[in-house]
């Protein structure tokens, strides 16, 4: 395990009723749940469990809608796809996969578009996020509706964060695969890591979701951050291969609207004196992967409390650098 810790490291160098067995100077983790929504925190640190807590009736084995956080799962997906032949690369472009819409709307711009430029945010259409994401998802087809927006940049230039485009991804494994995003999902992720999905929501046609209203339970969360963690290892098992791992937490672009660093579909920031790489869905909800303290935590908070806020973000980031990191130094 410490060369692939070591390998990602040198990467970044270039609460059921608030009960809990923790030591002392761990209890001050509980602070999280002052934050507004959270509803639960696991904290793992060289494959054994070093805290966890839940609020109420959460539990470990709870699913909870992931919001966003679904589009880094799906990147694993787009990864896994690629190990297995069913997509040659991500600098395969889309045309061939949406041969109906550009038979009827041809334009050499979009069909340029590449698969690394749909997982980078850098597809040049404008956003389907935002003030768009209600006219996308009543629309009657999500794919035309993403495909038909104007491009305001050129294919990877400048980040445009968007569900429709993540959704794009999602239709893509269905199409090169001949099974659904859940079925394969099911049989190259979920399967081989004993994670059972819950709700995921399905567009017109069929086609789930990409990048959004998925649902796992923060223990599965924590177990994706470590297999991220052991360069796409789990039980022995390569999940997806270290090359995609490696690939997927580079650095290619900035937020538009947050100071994060993106990848494919996975978020970094600076925490402290540390860099975490992680998964961020809205409300609160997480899987983060400290590598150069051989860690990952996993967070996920009830969307039913939430005020709409972001807020929390800053929040919980003080926490991690004021609280937990301090904790896992020392243990």
């Amino acid at each position: 395990m410490l060369y692939k810790i070591a390998a990602i490291f040198f990467l970044f160098i270039g609460v059921n009723n608030l009960s809990s067995t923790a030591e002392p100077e761990e209890n001050s983790l509980k602070e999280i749940f002052e934050i507004g929504s959270v509803q639960s925190l696991q904290v793992e640190k060289g494959g054994e469990m070093l805290f966890e807590e839940y609020l109420g009736s959460m539990t470990g084995n709870r699913n909870v809608n992931i919001k966003s956080a679904s589009k880094s799962v799906l990147s694993l997906l787009v990864g896994i796809a690629i190990d297995e032949g069913y997509l040659d690369g991500t600098d395969q472009t889309i045309d061939n996969f949406f041969p109906d819409y550009f038979e009827a709307n041809p334009n050499p711009e979009k069909e340029a578009i590449t698969i690394k430029d749909l997982l980078t945010m850098r597809s040049g259409l404008e956003t389907t996020s935002f003030q768009n994401y209600g006219r996308w998802v009543v629309s009657n087809n999500w794919i035309w509706f993403t495909l038909n927006q104007p491009m305001e940049e050129e294919p990877g230039g400048r980040m445009v964060y968007s569900t429709g485009t993540s959704h794009l991804l999602s239709v893509i494994i269905t199409r090169a695969s001949g099974m659904s995003t859940r079925a394969f999902a099911n049989r190259y992720l979920f399967g081989p890591m004993d994670i059972r999905v819950g709700g995921w929501d399905r567009d017109p046609q069929g086609y789930y979701m990409g990048g959004n209203n998925m649902a796992l339970s923060s223990n599965d969360l924590l177990k994706i951050g470590r297999m991220m963690m052991d360069l796409g290892e789990y039980n022995g098992e390569q999940i997806v291969s270290s090359e995609w791992i490696l690939d997927s937490v580079k650095k290619y672009t900035r937020s538009n609207f947050n100071p994060y660093d993106y990848g494919y579909m996975w978020w970094r920031r600076s925490v402290g004196d540390y860099e975490a790489v992680f998964a961020w869905g809205h409300g609160g909800q997480y899987i983060l992967m400290f590598p150069e303290l051989d860690t990952a935590v996993s967070i996920t908070s009830d969307l039913t409390r939430n005020q709409g806020s972001r807020g929390y973000q800053r929040r919980i980031f003080e926490f991690l650098e004021e609280e937990l990191i301090p904790v896992i130094e020392k243990s």
